[in-house]
């Protein structure tokens, strides 16, 4: 019982970083476009990742039956691979990258998996492909696409007669960043979820998960919307700087167009279960504004920084996973690692709190103002890149 109550612990220590890892995704192009205080931002990203998470559980059913063999689960190999994902998640975050979360999750528990001693056969390379591989690629390019015809059909008269009415430019783009926050829920929680699940079944808590019929107890469902919202008010300004203000610089009119694509697509791949990457959605979405409608100030050296962390994220997490299968195996391995991983992640915390808690407007002091004028990227950006 104390294995399963510290790797449920260890779930949702993941999910907290979910949520101060990929809080960017939903408030970045607001808070760089100034439509609304970073502070308030990230509450009420919170508040709709709450939300969201209670809108379908077919993520959570792709994650807990269709990526890795249910009977192949066990508490030691679900922590090895949590933890593999929590580092990994660490590490591009403090390195202010927005890395896939999705990816990191699935590249630890199947590099665990494959570790703890069922091969590759433990592997569903069906679901791997169709449910995760795929729609990865197709999301961004859709949200790319997407948001590119809508920052063009947003110019010229439309967007004056949009500005014309007062508050109308900020109320589509708070709009838009809340509909990313709530997809974000509806798609980054379940994933969470999922993995609970399998840990109560291989605690013998729960009876096996029927794909057909998946199902998630209500408490797991608030824990993990909690956990989510926690992180997601931690905010992640590293991040946020990234993708708000380095890739290019965003107004009104390309932030809204950026958030309503990426909230369309993830909200189309949620209710198909697939457990795509919000962050590289939302980064394919602000790259499709940038070649459309700024194409001389699109930072494709910062993008290719993305690139990199999305190609490396699976196999690293992977190789993370595997690694803390090694740990668990050791007498009362498993517990330490769980109990090392929470303490480490404390301590982050809490020695980050003033970064994350803090003053976050200052992160951000480069984001261009709310305005339809052309922004101009700092002397400070074009040294970063």
């Amino acid at each position: 019982m104390l294995t399963l109550i510290l790797v449920i612990a260890v779930a949702l220590a993941f999910d907290f970083t979910n949520g101060f890892h990929d809080a960017a995704n939903a408030i970045a192009t607001a808070v760089a476009t100034r439509s609304i205080s970073p502070r308030l931002a990230v509450v009420l990203a919170g508040a709709l990742n709450f939300l969201g998470a209670f809108v379908s559980i077919k993520v959570a059913a792709t994650i807990g039956s269709k990526i890795i063999d249910p009977g192949a689960f066990t508490l030691p190999m679900v922590t090895a691979g949590l933890v593999g994902a929590i580092v990994w998640n660490l590490v591009t975050w403090g390195l202010g990258l927005p890395s896939s979360s999705s990816h990191a999750l699935v590249g630890g528990i199947g590099g665990a998996a494959i570790a703890e001693g069922g091969g590759t056969n433990v592997v569903l390379w069906d679901g791997v492909v169709e449910k995760v591989l795929k729609p990865s690629i197709v999301a961004p390019i859709l949200g790319f696409l997407v948001a590119g015809i809508l920052v063009l059909l947003l110019g010229g008269p439309i967007w004056r007669a949009v500005q014309r009415v007062r508050g109308a430019a900020r109320g589509l783009q708070l709009a838009s960043a809340g509909f990313v926050a709530f997809t974000h829920g509806t798609n980054d929680a379940q994933k969470t979820m999922g993995v609970i699940v399998v840990a109560l079944v291989a605690g013998g808590k729960l009876d096996a998960a029927d794909p057909k019929h998946f199902s998630v107890p209500t408490w797991v469902i608030v824990a993990s919307a909690l956990a989510m919202a926690a992180g997601t008010y931690a905010g992640g300004w590293r991040i946020i700087r990234t993708l708000g203000t380095k890739i290019h610089a965003l107004d009104l009119r390309s932030g809204t167009a950026a958030q309503a694509a990426a909230g369309a697509v993830l909200y189309a791949t949620a209710s198909a279960g697939f457990p795509v990457s919000t962050t590289q959605t939302i980064t394919g979405s602000v790259l499709g504004t940038g070649v459309a409608h700024r194409f001389r100030l699109t930072r494709w050296a910062i993008a290719r920084r993305i690139l990199v962390a999305w190609i490396t994220t699976m196999p690293a997490a992977a190789l993370l996973g595997a690694l803390g299968v090694l740990i668990t195996r050791a007498p009362g391995g498993t517990v330490v690692l769980a109990l090392v991983t929470l303490a480490a992640l404390a301590m982050i915390v809490y020695r980050r709190r003033a970064e994350m808690f803090g003053r976050p407007e200052q992160s951000i002091d480069e984001a261009p103002p709310a305005s339809g004028a052309e922004a101009v990227p700092s002397p400070h950006d074009i040294v970063a890149v």
